[in-house]
């Protein structure tokens, strides 16, 4: 320190230099957050183009009213009242044509009766003195907003509760400023030409500007649904037969997180959520005239939606089976692959069913799906038989039952590996009662010899796939090796959690049979919709 000999220098940076990496540091993640927020916004616009177009068009139907102020002709006629003409852009201008026309449509209905109104109560109170038409402007606020606010709450005029809206503060401002300012009539008027100008800019730049259709909307996600539908079904089949279950993590919270990064999940989950969607889209959708390729009047929006709903209860299905997946209580790895080409087919036949409807809906066509059909319920039926032949797989039985007059399905080979699998001394337990093996390892415990190696060798075995497979209820395991030993019962659990682990896939082809008999109610709501609609027949 001061110099001697052996001593050691010690050099402590000044405060300021000490905080200059952390600045520099702080510097460099704003960067990166800037950059990343960029290319969210960038992500975001290249999802759909149509909410750029959007925005755009906004942009340019507000600039073209607010000319009426800044050029000086039309403000000396209008007055400080044209600012009404923005703000019904503002409030107008909805993302697709429809909603816009509906929009317009009770704010002008809404406007109208309020003018009216405003304009009958206004000559009624100047007709009862300066006194009393204050109380009387005050009396009708208080009817119009209880009046309005209540009649919006009814069911039947739910789709027009905007219109109430416009009823409630369209009539209380010009009442309140007709007041005022003293000429009830003119100042009605003047502001009714102000919201007329307004609405037919929003109407003229929506429909002739890159035009968003809501008809185009609910045609584009309703097949989007089929695909991703047909997507998630045989994502969610394919991972349940390859998943071998060695870095299967324990069912925990940290796995309800990670669902909503697994493809299979989105998907479905947005078929799930797209009721709300389809309701809007087909509600905007009634609204607008003939155009693209929906060229008749009153065209079957509604049935849309009764497609979506059908599509939602075969997602449904599509969720049991995700659920299955990603239980605790787990099929063996070899008894999946055992019947992986039945359910394999069955799967691409039903998917391919799905996607088969969906481009029908695209291109406006009906076609016959006889023979998809018959190849779903044949691959249907081929699984079903499968599971019926060798049910005695999915239980713990001593032999396999005599199926020697009934011809046998041809199976994968992985029924003979599975059952190869199991140890030899499995079969001489299975042979044996319970009893009777329970009794033999009793002796050889209480006489201090060993239990034999085979023995020890199966429990080994089992007690490594019920951690592989963390079945239910894991705790025998757990019991068996803070006692050191075997217990009496333990053989009959442990056959029991075997029989359990196995039924998990009964039940996943169990959804998966129920989602191809859903299939019969989607394909006639297809068919009911090609014949509304009035598709063409293919080939035509």
């Amino acid at each position: 320190m001061n110099g001697k000999k052996g001593s050691v220098e010690i050099n402590i940076p000044p405060a300021a230099k000490a905080k200059q990496p952390e600045v520099i540091r702080k510097s460099s993640f704003q960067g990166l957050s800037c950059k990343a927020w960029i290319w969210n916004v960038w992500e975001f616009c290249k999802e759909d183009s149509n909410r750029v177009t959007f925005s755009f068009k906004v942009g340019l139907a507000v600039l073209l009213v607010s000319l009426l102020i800044l050029v000086q002709g039309p403000y000396e006629i209008f007055g400080t009242n044209i600012i009404w003409s923005i703000l019904t852009v503002a409030i107008m201008f909805e993302y697709t044509v429809g909603a816009t026309f509906n929009r317009g449509f009770n704010r002008a209905l809404g406007s109208l009766l309020a003018g009216i109104l405003a304009i009958a109560v206004a000559q009624l109170a100047l007709r009862t003195g300066r006194v009393a038409e204050p109380i009387i402007i005050g009396i009708s606020i208080f009817f119009i907003g209880a009046i309005t606010s209540f009649m919006k709450l009814w069911p039947s005029f739910v789709p027009y509760e905007y219109g109430f809206r416009v009823i409630l503060f369209t009539y209380c401002l010009i009442i309140v400023s007709g007041y005022r300012m003293g000429n009830p009539i003119r100042t009605a008027m003047d502001r009714l030409y102000s919201i007329a100008i307004g609405g037919f800019v929003a109407v003229f730049v929506n429909v002739l500007v890159f035009p968003i259709w809501a008809g185009e909307q609910l045609h584009k996600e309703i097949v989007n649904s089929f695909n991703s539908l047909a997507d998630a079904l045989e994502e969610c089949v394919k991972k349940y037969l390859e998943d071998d279950g060695l870095d299967h993590p324990e069912f925990s919270k940290t796995v309800m997180d990670e669902f909503p990064d697994e493809p299979a999940y989105r998907k479905c989950r947005s078929t799930l959520n797209s009721s709300a969607k389809l309701e809007s889209l087909a509600n905007a959708a009634k609204w607008e005239p003939p155009h693209g390729r929906f060229q008749h009047f009153f065209y079957p929006w509604s049935e849309y939606v009764n497609v979506g709903a059908v599509l939602r209860h075969c997602a449904y299905e599509v969720m049991a089976l995700h659920g299955v997946l990603h239980s605790e209580i787990q099929a063996p790895y070899n008894l999946r692959k055992t019947f992986q080409s039945e359910i394999q087919d069955a799967t691409n036949q039903a998917a391919e069913l799905v996607r088969s409807l969906g481009k029908d809906i695209c291109n406006m066509r009906r076609s016959l799906k006889s023979s998809l059909l018959k190849r779903v319920y044949s691959s249907t039926e081929r699984l079903q038989r499968a599971i019926e032949v060798h049910a005695y797989l999915l239980t713990v039985q001593c032999d396999p039952p005599d199926n020697s007059s009934k011809p046998l399905p041809k199976l994968s080979h992985a029924v003979s590996s599975t059952l190869c699998d199991l140890p030899d001394q499995l079969d001489n337990l299975d042979c044996t009662s319970p009893e009777k093996s329970s009794n033999q390892l009793t002796q050889n415990m209480q006489s201090g010899t060993p239990p034999p190696a085979q023995t020890e060798s199966y429990h080994e075995m089992m007690r490594k796939q019920s951690r592989r497979l963390h079945s239910w209820p894991s705790r025998e395991v757990d019991a068996f090796e803070e006692e050191g030993g075997f217990s009496t019962d333990l053989l009959p659990r442990m056959r029991a959690l075997e029989s359990t682990a196995a039924l998990s896939l009964a039940t996943f082809t169990s959804l998966l049979i129920e989602f191809v008999v859903r299939l019969d109610h989607l394909v006639e709501a297809v068919d009911e919709l090609s014949k509304m609609a009035k598709f063409k027949h293919e080939g035509l």
